[in-house]
């Protein structure tokens, strides 16, 4: 008897949700920010780095960089934040060579955007 009852609840939930007389829209042709188009390797590599620098692995820390790289996810799509990081990473590079991490206005920018992104996320994730 319950499930023919969860049965009709169901039919009637489905039915509920049809449109009538509006231009139907698929989920897909909806854009949508991709939250989730980080590659795995590189958020844990995130992660591991974010607890070496508050301290070690505990519960909050681990907590709180995994929740940092998410909301550096809503703000920059992976390949902002793999440049950026590059950038970050080889603009103390001597010389010349090091000219064309630094220097480039799109650098500057990436990087820029990085520092905001990671200071929203350490707002947002850490408790202090």
């Amino acid at each position: 008897m319950l499930r023919k009852e969860a049965v009709c609840l169901l039919i009637f939930l489905i039915s509920g949700c049809e449109t009538t007389g509006e231009q139907n829209v698929n989920a897909m042709d909806i854009a949508l920010p991709k939250i989730n188009d980080y590659p795995t390797r590189d958020r844990v590599e995130y992660v591991m780095n974010c607890i070496a620098q508050h301290g070690g692995l505990t519960y909050i820390n681990q907590y709180a960089c995994g929740c940092k790289i998410d909301k550096i996810a809503e703000k920059l799509t992976f390949e902002e934040f793999d440049a950026a990081k590059t950038f970050s990473y080889l603009k103390s590079t001597a010389g010349e060579s090091g000219g064309v991490f630094r220097d480039p206005e799109s650098s500057k920018k990436l990087r820029q955007k990085l520092k905001e992104a990671e200071a929203y996320a350490e707002k947002s994730c850490f408790v202090e």
